[in-house]
């Protein structure tokens, strides 16, 4: 028995077709966006910064001027001419969701990172987190 006989050209067009197939079924409607569309949509975020009060304020220019400085944590306020906010941080995740868990009793509004949270306003948040990354949590108070 000899083995059928492929044709180059009819293989590229069956390829061509199921290429197109694949592209035009995309679940994601962003990809048909133009990539320029999908850019002027999205504020870019940094990755988060390192969990260092002295690098944060590095990089927003504050004026850190330290509260506690414990085994738990690492509290400042920092002064800028924006406003002020206070950041702190932790040498574990684990006790930095403690100390939101515990700080969500009250509510208000943070920029979290790895092993660091941010409180300010929520506008000054929004600012901070083009510089440092992270992510907004509102936390909700008990009512």
């Amino acid at each position: 028995m000899t083995a059928p006989r492929v044709h180059p050209a009819r293989t590229l067009a069956v390829l061509l077709l199921l290429g197109s197939l694949v592209i035009g079924c995309s679940a994601d409607p962003a990809a048909e966006e133009e990539p320029s569309a999908r850019k002027a949509t999205a504020t870019p975020v940094p990755s988060p910064a390192p969990a260092s009060i002295e690098r944060i304020a590095s990089m927003t220019g504050c004026a850190a001027e330290m509260r506690t400085d414990a085994e738990e944590l690492r509290e400042a306020v920092c002064v800028t001419p924006e406003g002020n906010w206070i950041v702190t941080t932790f040498p574990t995740e684990r006790l930095k969701r403690t100390w939101l868990d515990t700080a969500s009793m009250y509510g208000g509004t943070y920029l979290v990172g790895p092993k660091w949270a941010i409180g300010a306003e929520p506008r000054l948040l929004r600012k901070l987190r083009t510089t440092v990354g992270g992510e907004v949590e509102e936390l909700r108070g008990l009512s």
